[in-house]
């Protein structure tokens, strides 16, 4: 009987000991599960809070920056160039990387009805695209009313004209120093008519950076970008324009996107490199 009750004891044990290591691994298992759970939802918080990031960082579209694909540069690079092939764009820009094809002469040019330095002399440099020439004739009307009496000195140059001056220039000064003042041929702005170099009684009639420290260069400063034009290289910004300081040369971009160059504190390349095409 002894032997019995010893067999019983011996099974009660054993049975609640295999109790104890089914339930004691159950508890682990348990314990490994819910971590794992925890963590797939920290990882899906995680990655909310970055999406909401994004969003709050995105930056609301300003509607200054956004422009017509038509007014960028269209351009084909023949010989290492890149030509402009839509150089009627009001907009176009001319600069040491973009050139005009050498037979450009814009269709629409017209003679201002301005007073200019040379007199009543009916050549080439009198004359401007339609557009811009009214353009500059409510602004020298405006200037005259506010006591400032401009004169236009240079404003359309044909491709040869530009070869002659730029040559003229890298005899007298080189090549090095000539880049810095004087626009390559296919490469000035003057042959768009949209540009005019313009001076004053105060500087002799003279193209000079002592305009801009006139009354009449400080006027046109403030006021060009009210009628289309902006001062196209401007003081402090050399790095960006590649050319010298130029009081004097003022370029037509209409009155909207003037008042963003101004407002912005830009020059052409820099308003290229904001706005977004639509």
């Amino acid at each position: 009987m002894f032997k019995a009750f010893l067999g019983l004891t011996i099974s009660f044990i054993f049975l609640t000991g295999c109790q104890y290591i089914e339930n004691h691994n159950l508890t682990k298992e348990q314990k490994i599960e819910k971590p794992t759970t925890h963590t797939e939802d920290t990882t899906q918080n995680d990655q909310n809070q970055n999406v909401d990031q994004e969003i709050k960082e995105e930056e609301p579209i300003n509607s200054n920056f956004l422009l017509e694909e038509k007014y960028f540069n269209e351009v084909k690079v023949s010989n290492g160039q890149a030509i402009i092939q839509n150089p009627d764009n009001i907009l176009v820009l001319v600069n040491k990387e973009y050139s005009l094809p050498q037979d450009y002469v814009p269709q629409d040019l017209t003679k201002p009805n301005i007073p200019f330095s040379f007199g009543d002399l009916d050549i080439p440099k009198r004359y401007m695209r339609e557009e811009a020439a009214r353009a500059v004739e409510e602004m020298f009307q405006a200037a005259k009313i506010d006591g400032i009496f401009l004169y236009g000195v240079s404003a359309f140059r044909p491709y040869n004209y530009q070869l002659n001056l730029f040559n003229n220039e890298v005899n007298e000064k080189g090549e090095e120093l000539a880049v810095q003042a004087v626009a390559r041929p296919g490469q000035s702005e003057h042959q768009t008519g949209l540009t005019i170099d313009i001076t004053s009684e105060s500087v002799q009639y003279q193209i000079t950076q002592k305009f801009g420290e006139t009354k009449e260069g400080k006027w046109v400063e403030e006021n060009a970008y009210k009628f289309g034009f902006i001062i196209r290289y401007p003081k402090g910004k050399e790095e960006i324009t590649k050319y010298q300081y130029e009081p004097w040369h003022i370029r037509y971009v209409g009155k909207k996107v003037a008042k963003i160059i101004k407002e912005h504190d830009l020059t052409l390349e820099e308003y290229f490199e904001k706005v977004k095409k639509i």
